[in-house]
């Protein structure tokens, strides 16, 4: 198992199911996820703490999914020196597009790398990329990976050869 862990935060708990496919992602690559729900908004103070303390206590990047006016993702940034990864939440009639922007959107120093709306997925998989450029294991993970989706796309051709 890595050494640092990865925080996976939502801005309420109607955000799981996008969340949870990051958590299975990390999972599969035996990283180590605690996930929590905190507020930029609602639980400042706590969201303030927590990551004025995420890398003593162990994390090596922290994922930030908030749908609507998104700024869970940019108040964590704000507080820390670990990478931050932002997931907008498609939650409101905007499709998404309101949380993209807020997250995407941060000023000069605080920067959020963002992922697609609802790319919970990649965010996992950039946060273990992150962690893998000091982690020899995780690296080769992520190797085997991207051959395996290698593999899946020539298979998916020949049979399309083979049909036409």
């Amino acid at each position: 198992m890595p050494d640092k862990k990865v925080a996976v935060i939502m801005g309420s708990g109607s955000d799981l199911p996008v969340v949870s496919k990051a958590i299975d992602t990390l999972k599969s690559f035996g990283v180590e996820c605690e996930v929590r729900i905190m507020s930029a908004h609602r639980t400042p103070l706590e969201a303030y703490d927590f990551a004025k303390s995420a890398k003593a206590d162990g994390f090596g990047v922290i994922i930030a999914a908030a749908g609507k006016a998104a700024h869970l993702a940019g108040a964590l940034a704000a507080h820390t020196t670990l990478p931050v990864i932002g997931i907008p939440i498609k939650a409101s009639v905007l499709d998404g597009m309101d949380a993209l922007l807020s997250t995407v959107q941060m000023p000069k120093g605080v920067p959020v790398a963002t992922v697609a709306i609802d790319g919970a997925d990649n965010a996992a998989i950039l946060a273990v990329q992150i962690l893998a450029v000091s982690d020899e294991t995780l690296s080769a993970k992520l190797i085997d990976m991207k051959n395996k989706m290698t593999e899946k796309v020539i298979e998916a051709d020949k049979k399309l050869q083979s049909q036409l």
